[in-house]
């Protein structure tokens, strides 16, 4: 079976946020059809799925760009923020939604709601200068008011059991929160805050009846659960080589959910992330809570996960099965698909992902059918602190369908691998993600599975892909979807959350320019071993269309064959059905050019030779 661009809008991509609420479960679902946007949906006791956000309404928000947790269930109704003004609104089930917050430029995130008030961050100003507090927004309409303002950044508010102190996790530049953040305390009546951890990374963190904390953390490398008393002891309930955290892109991520007397959590590699439970979440003999595995046949978990009685409902794929909200009983074991089936190929139709280690890089191989050597694309994933997953992807199939291999690399800097496979892109990016991509292509071509290798990516995949292609030869072709071109100049331009990322990344500037200069796949395009395809979101806040623009001109330059297409109403990421379907067909007709195969199925894509964007 040949899977079409359409397939692949209707099926891939997952529901964020899941919350049980009552006798309901409700989750998000990201809508293609509908211009992209996210639609909340509810699952009755009686098993009915129905949309509670109403047609035009958007549960997104762009706070650190990335946006953040988005809606939260409360009494059987629906707490949201909406894309398009950025206020919290309140929604009854077939009513139309009332604005909580004022008119203005605020954007608001991780929401939590507690008793008849919602706890989230609120970010005000540019998006290089913005300032952000903690508060709290009755549902009655009445004023907010201010917490806490004591960091540049903040996340995961959460009001103690009884109601008196606000915990939560803050960083400040030049730090990303897979640096270093600090966990604090502070009164909810007012007063200083109180720093319980700092110099580690700390992702979620959640309140014991006994006024104690559970953490996500990662003082010895490994994002682990630990235990942590307001007078700052900790101890790790969790000390094995496993990670029970991630990057934080969006905050609001829910690695674990209080299930009574034990936690539920997502726990792994970024190989397999499994489902698991600590029965009785203290320390052991051995140093550490017993994990009693829940996660069935699914092979990895989203990091989301709500917890009520003997139930926890999470987001879980395997390589056959597409993302599905699950609902696991913790006593028996047993798993229930709540969310409606969608309309994948059958297991024979579906590559099946190998996972393999070479010279010290991960990567997973998706081998198209038939056997032989094969064109290989290597799929480098965005963030560049971030990871890919072996799960169904239906992008990945539509190549391989077509009998293209996939290589998606986990280059040293992405997570699920510790702190110290993180850490081996500090100050090298543009180098070891470059080198690591190099070393698995030619590793396919050594062992005889590729013919001819090319690159693709988004965002900091973008970035790499481009960057391989005018740094090393082994590779035929590159597509960059929303990519980063100039490092200088876009650490110059980007937004608050990222303006300092690349003093980690590559150094700080002007002391380390000579390697901005050195790395920057624009500078270098002369270098270029084959043609490339760019392409980007005019609406992009996250990279500059100008990045995509400026790498097509030095390409043109220097006589390099390029083509540059672009995409109204889209942001830092497709979204709507038509992108997806278009951006999808012009990058197979591009492999088609430069593996040498006719895709008469595809519009034709034109490559510019020489001439200027």
């Amino acid at each position: 079976m040949t899977i079409r661009a359409v397939d692949v809008a209707r099926v891939d991509d997952r529901p964020l946020w899941v919350e049980i609420s009552g006798d309901e479960v409700w989750w998000d679902e990201p809508r293609p059809h509908e211009s992209g946007r996210r639609c909340v949906v509810r699952r009755t006791a009686g098993g009915a799925i129905e949309d509670v956000l109403p047609q035009g309404w958007n549960a997104r928000n762009r706070v650190m760009e990335y946006g953040g947790r988005s809606w939260r269930a409360h009494e059987g109704r629906l707490v949201f923020t909406n894309w398009a003004d950025g206020r919290i609104h309140l929604c009854s089930p077939g009513g139309e939604p009332v604005p909580l917050t004022p008119e203005g430029p605020a954007r608001y995130a991780d929401l939590v709601v507690r008793g008849d008030e919602v706890w989230c961050v609120r970010e005000q100003g540019g998006p290089r200068s913005a300032d952000r507090d903690i508060v709290v927004v009755p549902l009655d309409g009445s004023p907010l008011r201010s917490v806490v303002a004591s960091h540049r950044f903040l996340m995961n508010p959460r009001v103690s059991p009884d109601g008196r102190t606000l915990a939560y996790i803050g960083w400040n530049h030049p730090d990303m929160p897979w640096d270093a953040t600090e966990l604090c305390v502070v009164p909810v009546a007012g007063g200083p805050h109180r720093v319980l951890l700092s110099g580690a990374s700390t992702c979620q963190a959640e309140w014991r009846d006994d006024g104690s904390l559970y953490v996500v953390t990662d003082p010895t490398g490994w994002w682990n659960i630990h235990l942590v008393g307001l007078d700052g002891t900790t101890c790790d309930l969790t000390p094995v080589p496993l990670e029970f955290g991630d990057a934080t892109w969006k905050i609001g991520g829910t690695f674990f959910a209080v299930a009574g007397g034990r936690i539920a959590a997502v726990y792994g590699t970024a190989d397999e992330r499994r489902l698991g439970v600590l029965d009785r979440p203290l320390p052991n003999g051995s140093g550490g809570a017993a994990i009693r595995d829940v996660g069935g046949g699914y092979t990895f978990w989203a990091p989301t996960l709500s917890a009520q009685g003997s139930h926890v409902v999470g987001v879980a794929a395997s390589p056959h099965r597409p993302y599905e909200v699950v609902r696991v009983d913790l006593d028996t074991g047993r798993h229930e698909v709540l969310s409606p089936g969608k309309p994948v190929p059958g297991d024979a139709e579906l590559p099946t992902p190998e996972a393999v280690t070479v010279d010290g890089v991960h990567a997973h191989v998706y081998a198209p059918p038939g056997g032989g050597p094969a064109p290989y694309v290597l799929f480098v994933h965005g963030g560049p602190t971030g990871s890919a997953a072996p799960v169904l992807d239906l992008e990945i199939a539509y190549f391989t369908s077509r009998g293209i291999g996939v290589a998606e690399v986990n280059y040293g800097g992405s997570t699920g691998y510790g702190r110290a496979y993180r850490e081996r892109l500090r100050h090298n990016w543009g180098v070891v993600d470059v080198r690591d991509c190099e070393t698995v292509a030619r590793w396919l071509l050594r062992t005889g599975r590729a013919e001819k290798v090319a690159i693709r990516g988004g965002s900091a995949g973008g970035w790499t892909s481009m960057a391989a292609l005018v740094h090393s030869d082994v590779f035929c072709g590159a597509v960059s979807h929303y990519g980063i071109s100039d490092p200088e100049r876009w650490a110059a331009q980007t937004h608050d959350l990222e303006s300092h990322y690349l003093d980690g990344l590559i150094g700080p500037l002007p002391e380390t320019r000579d390697r901005y200069l050195d790395r920057s796949p624009e500078r270098h395009a002369a270098r270029a071993s084959g043609p490339a395809l760019l392409l980007h979101g005019l609406e992009d806040k996250v990279v500059d269309p100008a990045e995509s623009e400026r790498f097509a001109a030095a390409l043109a330059r220097h006589g390099h064959r390029w083509a540059y297409l672009t995409f109204e109403g889209e942001q830092h990421g497709w979204r709507r059905e038509d992108t997806i379907v278009r951006a999808l067909e012009a990058e197979l007709a591009f492999y088609g050019i430069v593996f040498g195969f006719p895709t008469p199925e595809v519009p034709p894509l034109t490559l510019h030779n020489g001439e200027a964007p």
